[in-house]
């Protein structure tokens, strides 16, 4: 009788559902539902909310979510950057145990405040409450209804470059996920997205956060990050995202952090990425901005791409106008002031600080020695008038015959050599020092990556100051951009200053070449050996002379205590001397 009837049950569901497999059924029904979410999900509005958050400023970050929330236009859910509610990096702020829970508090503060809104994810550090592992975790809370509803922790803790957060933060230990009206999001933070198998040459980490969050079921991948510019990084960005997309065969929702934070510029461009791979929505990059990736309206989603100049010249001025803005405003300063010395570099520095700050708010000193030449003076006064900025001259002819006299005995019988010359370097930093100090302005120093790389700069001279705002372009980027700039309208930096050989006049007839290979050469070498980390034999391998490459990678090896004392700058490339800069002084190996 129980064969009968299993006969019986067979033949109907042969009839009722003629598949092939039997697991067909099972498997249809999960791909209908999961294409029936699929376009549910498609619906949703996820506001991503690109902002300038100041580190520490607690009371301030709060009041930017709430005004962006309340900006938005109708969402579903709104997600902040990553730490948004610290500003990031906050650095060792980390390990002041009440700087996290004034946090929590601020969190608890908005969550009431923005009770009548949709959902919102917002990052900031969680304590971690069990006795094993670091004492925070790096999260993204979601308030909802007037509350902390939960939270989701990041997984992969980047220790590289200008990255330290293993220093602070606890992993997670399993796929962060959020339901979310009838979807299932994978929560993910910064470098979470960062470790695909297909797309990274060198996976940095044993687990892929992603993979994890697409076998939990996430029928999409919401990124909160914090990451800094450098050039051409935008385009990989969106190239990643677009393959994950296209791998997973589901949405990525990019938000990313904008503005200044010390030496790290963040550029924004958060964009979203449909389940093909196509991108729907991007930020506009280097300012504020709202957008809603929505990807159920492909006109729409179109609109929302704002467009964007990926032109290296381009990217990297408009991340230093960024940078010096939010560096001078976020130290509580208005104003700048530089030494103006008629040459490439003083030159473009000044340029940038205008457009950052307002020609009102710069200040540009002029400080001829017996050794500037009238066109020197005249090149700086005709930039000056350019870009509309204040001047100020002082002439150190009579300081430097101050220092001769004292010197005059124990200097006796010896001839003048590059003490003389940095003594004149000394001069213009303590009257521009001076000059900060009574006037409370920043000072910005001038030298490029080439010169501070190779040492070919005065510690306590032209490298004294708050800022050094090019110390991360190379020579011949420099005069690129310059190049650039003039283009964008009007001739800004005169062209005598472009075709003149570059010098610091500190003695007569003197060129940078006197000391240096042509700048050309020297930055191969330097991104070589610097950034592509080419062995000596490697460098030479493309022709160079071995004399000349020794030289240079000495001097590099030998301005480290320089560079140890410079002034911040703002990091552009994939390797700076900033914070990711982790060379020893006392050091015999190079």
């Amino acid at each position: 009788m129980s064969v009968f009837f299993f006969l019986i049950l067979i033949f109907i569901l042969y009839f009722k559902y003629p598949f092939n497999h039997p697991f067909s059924l099972q498997k249809e029904t999960k791909e209908i539902n999961a294409a029936r979410t699929f376009i549910d999900i498609l619906a949703m509005k996820i506001a991503l909310l690109q902002l300038d958050p100041t580190v520490g400023d607690l009371a301030g970050n709060s009041l930017l979510i709430a005004g962006a929330v309340r900006r938005a236009p109708e969402f579903d859910l709104a997600v902040t950057s990553e730490l948004a509610l610290l500003g990031y990096p906050p650095r060792d702020l980390l390990l002041n145990a009440d700087f996290v829970e004034r946090s929590w508090d601020a969190l608890r503060s908005l969550a009431q405040e923005l009770a009548d809104l949709p959902p919102i994810l917002v990052g900031l550090a969680e304590p971690n409450r069990s006795e094993v592992g670091r004492p925070l975790f790096n999260s993204a809370a979601l308030l909802r209804r007037g509350r902390v509803e939960r939270t989701f922790k990041k997984t992969l803790l980047p220790t590289y470059d200008v990255f330290d957060e293993d220093r602070y933060f606890e992993p997670a230990s399993e796929p962060q996920i959020l339901e979310l009206a009838d979807a299932i999001l994978g929560i993910s933070i910064c470098e979470d997205i960062w470790n695909d198998r297909d797309f990274c040459r060198r996976r940095r980490y044993h687990t892929d956060p992603v993979e994890e969050l697409v076998a939990a079921g996430a029928q999409a991948v919401v990124n909160l990050s914090a990451s800094p510019f450098t050039v051409g990084k935008q385009k990989h960005r969106e190239a990643m995202l677009a393959e994950l997309a296209r791998k997973h065969k589901i949405p990525f929702f990019y938000v990313n952090q904008v503005g200044g934070n010390d030496d790290l510029v963040f550029d924004g461009r958060s964009c979203a990425f449909d389940r093909g791979g196509r991108l729907v929505a991007r930020a506009q990059g280097f300012v504020e901005d709202i957008i809603i990736a929505d990807s159920a309206c492909p006109a729409g989603g179109l609109a929302a791409i704002a467009r964007d100049d990926f032109a290296p010249e381009s990217e990297i001025w408009r991340a230093l106008v960024l940078g010096t803005r939010d560096y001078v405003h976020k130290c509580g300063f208005s104003a700048v002031l530089l030494g103006l010395s008629g040459g490439i570099d003083s030159s473009i520095v000044a340029a940038i600080a205008a457009q950052a700050l307002g020609p009102q708010n710069v200040l540009g000193v002029l400080m001829p020695s017996p050794y500037t030449s009238s066109a020197s003076v005249q090149d700086a006064s005709e930039l000056a008038r350019n870009l509309g900025i204040k001047t100020m001259v002082l002439g150190i002819a009579d300081i430097m015959k101050s220092y001769d006299r004292e010197l005059a005995g124990p200097f006796r019988n010896l001839p003048k050599d590059v003490t003389e010359e940095n003594i004149q370097a000394r001069i213009r930093g303590n009257l521009l020092m001076a000059l900060s100090n009574k006037f409370g302005l920043v000072l910005l120093t001038t030298g490029n990556k080439s010169e501070l790389a190779v040492g070919y700069c005065t510690i306590y001279g032209d490298m004294s100051g708050g800022l050094a705002v090019i110390s991360d372009v190379p020579k011949s980027m420099v005069y690129r951009m310059a190049r650039w700039l003039n283009l964008q309208g009007r001739e800004i930096i005169p062209a005598s200053v472009l075709h003149k050989a570059p010098t610091a006049e500190l003695r007569f007839n003197q060129t940078d070449q006197d000391s240096l290979p042509a700048y050309e050469v020297l930055d191969d070498i330097l991104e070589r050996y610097l950034q592509q980390h080419q062995s000596k034999e490697e460098i030479l391998s493309q022709g160079y002379d071995e004399a000349m490459v020794e030289k240079v990678l000495r001097l590099v090896k030998n301005a480290e205590f320089k560079r140890r004392q410079a002034a911040p700058g703002l990091k552009v490339t994939d390797r700076a001397f900033g914070s990711g800069w982790r060379m020893p002084v006392a050091c015999r190996a190079w």
